[in-house]
């Protein structure tokens, strides 16, 4: 909208009516709400779900949605908790917006050093029962890794 004052303000709000009359935009406007509330619920058992099952993979703990609570209460109880912790962020007054940027920036700094753990794995014949990884395969990492590595010093540097 062109910061004409209220002239071409309420120009802007006479073309919208024309174009897209008060029904269609109440209908768009609960169409929206209801999307994005619901990818909310697809999301917070998702992320929660994910991050037990990494936790309990990674300390060795029984886990699975298809266990009952007796067979895999710690993995639950971090479900529960990665729950009540994202449910607190929001009455903490964070910003979920800007939580998920900078988990992003975390997560890419923190991925190269995942890539170089792969690399090593991933040629250690021994750790791949005899087929490990082609040489192609293992300089497209390689090459992947370091222009992430470079992407992360920028990111300081520039």
């Amino acid at each position: 909208m062109p910061a004409r004052g209220r002239r071409a303000s309420a120009a802007w709000r006479e073309v919208s009516t024309f174009v897209m009359p008060w029904r269609l935009r109440v209908i768009a406007v609960v169409r929206m709400t209801v999307g994005i509330v619901g990818v909310g619920f697809l999301a917070i058992p998702t992320l929660a779900g994910s991050a037990a099952y990494a936790f309990a993979e990674t300390l060795g703990w029984r886990q699975g949605l298809n266990k009952n609570l007796k067979q895999a209460r710690a993995f639950y109880a971090l479900i529960l908790f990665s729950t009540a912790v994202g449910v607190g962020l929001d009455f903490v007054g964070i910003n979920p917006v800007k939580a998920l940027y900078w988990t992003a920036v975390i997560n890419g700094l923190l991925a190269p050093f995942l890539m170089v753990a792969i690399l090593v794995v991933a040629s250690d014949e021994k750790m791949m029962q005899g087929q490990p990884s082609s040489r192609l395969g293992w300089a497209v990492v390689a090459i992947t890794t370091a222009a992430m590595f470079a992407a992360g010093v920028a990111m300081f540097v520039v």
